[in-house]
């Protein structure tokens, strides 16, 4: 055993940082935290000043048994887990569920897992800091507080199994006011005109007019106008420009750009750049830093004065306007300067490029332009035309990186090149375009937008956003969806050749691509919490508590009075909320059923979105129906309510069995016998007939049909998530780009069933067959027990070649009641 054991949180950590270590040290990993608040149970002494109460899971055990192994022989301990608090949290957890020493524990952080940055960390180690595990504790007492007292509301006010969360909760406010602006929104029409005129050198020269019509009537007076008219350049301008490069990247402005030009998710951009970073790649990704240090400045120099020369390079040290940022942490940027591209995997590389571009950009010079602005008068009238136009006279940082604009930025007066023209030159008319222009409703937001609204108004930091932002999707409180948008009327029109035309066209909008749209739950979960918990729900409350954990973790606050002020007020409206408050529904009246009489209603129900016929207090019990996923309480009309109590439609009968069309979790399918055949999105399971369900029956039997056989048992083929697969006997086999999946030969099939069977047989490290159990190799060095359909995950830490069958049997033993208890 080394005399030096490193302990951080992550394996691919621990194997890069050994690396660089010499055979003195020993690189152990904790796999994330050892210990937190219980599952089960609050797990906060509210009555002993909000003492938090941890446990070492049962998964961590294993880990926390052999790192107490390796402490108690090694001569100095290296807690080296993130520099954040989560990190410093860690690094407590483990020196006091490990009992360590004070006289042979360190702690240390590094900004970047480089030999350099590590040796240094040796050589500076320090104490933990108590003011930040203080205010990670704070954190995580305060949203348990949160979470814990408010989802039984909710479970009694609107259904079971709903949560609450304190940065989520307000997350999806945001989300959901969005929605509701988008839907009270009205839009105003304008008519805008457009030109395309030709110089005397016969070069096109396209123009906007500068003002907007508010009717049809104003801009086809204005367009008679323009009939023999003749047109000149009234003004020319031309002015220096230049374009400034963007600050390096922090975490935001990391998974906003990743997102705009990779069309990453936030969740996948932070995996990614956590991989880059355990990788030795770049430095350490969860910071709202925009500065670099004087050493990366002075390297990114050298290699722009090498690369591009001397006008290119311009050093510059940024800060940023945020209170709450941490200036002392770095932005994110490349480790090595002079390694262009680094990464595992196509993604990772992506990744790469777009830092190392970014921060290399962030220390060049300034890109020079010549902006052009030509005014076009008439004869005929006052209004001008403008044409603008921009020349990049130098290219400065754009010769290596260009910022994505996004859609609110966007303009289509454009930055063309523009031929060059005199004051008083005449310009030949081509064409003159209006068009019936209606206002926008406010963006939905992306995942990268929505990242920028929280940082804007500071609710939550770099290490929440993204946590954030899956939570409520898991939650079913948001979906990233698409709208198809809806059609309407516009009116054009169009002087060309001396003749005036006028024509309507009709135009699609309000589509959508990939947005966060509030489901149903959603929006009545989010409508309840505002109206009793307005305090909680706060854009300022939030922001507040978030400068609390700051001041906490700089030592200026105590974290019990701050969590004491919160919870006395937060207690009280929990308690009069649960005495007072109605059941809330989100009902909404949508008539009467013609057949019965009675009133319709869409609400939020005990199992999600339904259609309720019939009131409750009535003698006669009301009818229920499930939404369909496509639908939405908030817009669904009486004759699509009406349509769901007529599932399942009995389409008649195939081959002497019936054949029906319903709604399940998954969406419409056709049902016959066992077969479930899923009706395509374009189809309405209101309206399929029943030729067309026998056609998607025959259709799937025939792709169930066996394609051969393998040691005289069927093989059928299929598309899976994952790809084309064949299927024999409980196996699936992913069939490669190598084979043609839609002519698979007997050969082709023996080949690929017999290598994955020898595959799986390679996996099996244990058996005992006489038992039915066999302990088999899963990812990243972990091992699986399999008995049946039983499967027991081992942590890394196991040793396989010790365990013994009787320990084996007590784990599967323990598991199995578990189950079954479950299932009861």
């Amino acid at each position: 055993m080394p005399k030096n054991l490193v302990i951080v949180e992550s394996p691919s950590k621990a194997k890069t940082i050994q690396k660089y270590l010499g055979d003195d040290f020993r690189v152990e990993s904790s796999f994330g935290h050892i210990a937190d608040l219980p599952k089960k149970g609050m797990g906060i002494e509210i009555d002993n000043n909000f003492k938090p109460v941890y446990e070492v899971s049962n998964e961590k055990k294993e880990v926390v048994k052999k790192l107490k192994e390796l402490t108690s022989k090694a001569d100095t301990i290296w807690l080296a887990s993130d520099e954040d608090r989560e990190g410093e949290a860690i690094a407590w957890h483990l020196y006091h569920v490990l009992g360590l020493a004070k006289k042979n524990t360190h702690r240390i952080t590094f900004n970047e897992i480089t030999k350099k940055a590590i040796q240094k960390a040796i050589e500076k180690p320090r104490k933990i800091d108590e003011d930040l595990v203080n205010a990670q504790k704070a954190r995580r007492v305060l949203d348990r507080l949160v979470g814990f007292e408010m989802s039984p509301v909710l479970w009694k006010k609107i259904k079971p199994g709903l949560s609450a969360g304190r940065v989520q909760s307000v997350a999806v406010r945001l989300i959901v006011e969005r929605e509701k602006e988008i839907q009270e929104f009205n839009p105003v029409s304008s008519f805008k005109f457009t030109a395309e005129f030709r110089t005397k050198d016969g070069k096109s020269l396209k123009a906007v007019l500068g003002k907007e019509f508010k009717t049809y009537q104003e801009a086809l007076d204005f367009i008679n106008s323009c009939l023999d008219a003749d047109f000149k350049v009234k003004d020319l301008q031309k002015k220096p420009g230049k374009r400034t490069s963007s600050a390096p990247f922090t975490t935001s402005t990391l998974q906003q750009e990743a997102s705009l030009k990779l069309g990453f998710s936030v969740s996948r951009t932070m995996s990614i750049a956590q991989q880059l970073y355990e990788n030795g790649l770049i430095t350490y990704m969860r910071t709202d830093s925009v500065s670099l240090s004087q050493d990366a400045i002075q390297v990114a120099q050298n290699m722009i004065l090498s690369e591009y020369g001397k006008p290119y390079a311009a050093p510059k040290n940024y800060t940023t306007k945020s209170k709450a940022a941490q200036e002392a942490h770095e932005a994110i940027r490349p480790t090595d300067f002079s390694i262009k591209s680094a990464g595992a995997d196509n993604n990772q590389r992506r990744l790469y490029d777009l830092i190392w571009k970014r921060t290399v950009a962030s220390q060049m010079a300034d890109a020079e332009l010549e902006r052009t602005i030509i005014d076009i008068s008439n004869s005929k009238n006052k209004e001008i035309f403008q044409a603008k136009g921009e020349v990049i006279i130098f290219d400065g940082f754009l010769k290596v990186y260009q910022e994505t604009q996004t859609e609110a930025e966007d303009n289509d007066e454009g930055t063309s090149i523009l031929p060059e023209v005199k004051i008083n030159d005449p310009l030949e008319n081509e064409e003159i375009f209006g068009t019936q222009k209606f206002t926008k409703a406010p963006a939905r937001y992306t995942e990268a937008s929505l990242v920028k609204k929280l940082e804007e108004l500071e609710i939550g930091r770099p290490s929440t956003y993204a946590p954030t932002i899956s939570t409520i999707q898991n939650r079913d409180y948001v979906k990233v969806g698409s709208l198809e948008g809806k059609s309407r009327k516009l009116q054009t029109l169009r002087l060309k050749k001396g003749k005036i035309s006028e024509k309507t066209e009709t135009e699609k909008y309000g589509a959508d691509r990939r947005k966060l749209i509030p489901t149903d739950i959603g929006i009545v979960v989010n409508d309840f919490l505002v109206d009793y918990f307005k305090a909680i729900l706060d854009y300022g409350f939030t922001a507040r508590v978030e400068e609390s954990f700051d001041k906490i973790a700089e030592g200026q606050e105590v974290w019990t009075d701050m969590i004491k002020d919160f919870y006395q007020k937060f207690h009280t409206t929990v308690e009069k909320v649960e005495e007072n408050a109605k059941r809330a529904t989100g009902e909404r009246a949508l008539g009467n059923d013609p057949k019965s009489g009675k009133p319709v209603f869409a609400k939020i129900g005990r199992f999600g979105p339904m259609i309720q016929i019939g009131e409750t207090e009535s003698e006669e019990k009301p009818k229920f129906a499930s939404l369909l996923r496509t639908q939405s309480i908030h817009d669904i009309t009486l004759e699509e309510a009406l349509n769901l109590f007529e599932l399942p439609r009995n389409l008649g009968e195939y081959k002497g069995e019936t054949i029906e069309a319903n709604a399940g979790r998954y969406g419409p399918y056709v049902r016959y016998k066992d077969l479930f055949v899923s009706i395509p999105k374009t189809e309405d399971i209101m309206e399929i007939t029943s030729e067309r369900a026998i056609e998607l029956v025959e259709e799937k039997l025939k792709a169930n049909a066996p394609i051969g056989t393998y040691e005289g048992k069927p093989v059928t083929k299929g598309v899976g998530r994952f790809g084309p697969f064949i299927k024999w006997e409980n196996l699936y086999v992913s069939v490669g780009k190598k084979y043609d999946f839609d002519h698979l030969s007997q050969a082709d099939i023996n080949e690929l069933i017999a290598d994955k069977l020898k595959k799986e047989a390679e996996k099996i490290v244990v058996n005992w067959e006489e038992e039915g159990i066999r302990i088999e190799k899963a990812r990243w060095g972990r091992h699986n027990i399999i008995k049946g359909k039983t499967k027991i995950e081992l942590g890394k830490e196991v040793d396989v070649s010790k365990l013994k069958l009787e320990d084996v049997k007590k784990l599967i033993e323990k598991q199995q009641p578990a189950k079954k208890a479950k299932k009861k």
